[in-house]
């Protein structure tokens, strides 16, 4: 066997390990989720619950702004990061005692619900909704680094790089 067939396979293998070992990852993070906890069901099955009570409080509005805060997510990870948000959101409506699910509820669980690194990302699309981040400015931005002057440069600067 030739040498550049050799490295061709030992690069096909080390590529493949990679990509099995990332995938074992995933999976066996999904299924860490799904194992009960020892007080009581797993994480999957309280997200679960918890969007099963709180299914009245939704509005048609509610549902359509959850959709649209999610859109930007990836198609193959829309699903659960869907579910998250809804059980994070639910957990807010229901420790409230709301009769229904407002919007600000829902931008309030899609932040608390969204890791740190993505809060950027966030601010941008609550911009292109049309909403306005400040009330949940100390959600977004805890350390205070963003100024009023910083943020509005910030939206800004997402209009014309889409533009």
């Amino acid at each position: 066997m030739s040498a550049w067939v050799q490295w061709l396979v030992i690069g096909w293998s080390a590529l493949m390990v990679v990509f099995l070992s990332i995938g074992g990852f995933f999976m066996f993070r999904k299924f860490l989720f799904s194992m009960p906890r020892v007080d009581g069901p797993s994480v999957l099955e309280r997200r679960r619950a918890l969007i099963e009570q709180s299914l009245p409080l939704w509005t048609d509005e509610g549902k359509r702004l959850l959709n649209a805060l999610v859109a930007p997510v990836p198609s193959l990870f829309r699903a659960a990061a869907k579910e998250a948000i809804a059980a994070k959101i639910a957990e807010l409506a229901l420790e409230r005692g709301l009769s229904s699910i407002d919007p600000a509820t829902i931008v309030e669980g899609y932040i608390r619900a969204t890791p740190r690194q993505d809060h950027r990302h966030l601010h941008r699309r609550l911009h292109e909704l049309g909403i306005d981040a400040s009330p949940y400015r100390a959600l977004l931005d805890p350390s205070g680094r963003w100024t009023k002057a910083e943020l509005k440069a910030r939206s800004k600067q997402s209009d014309r790089t889409r533009g």
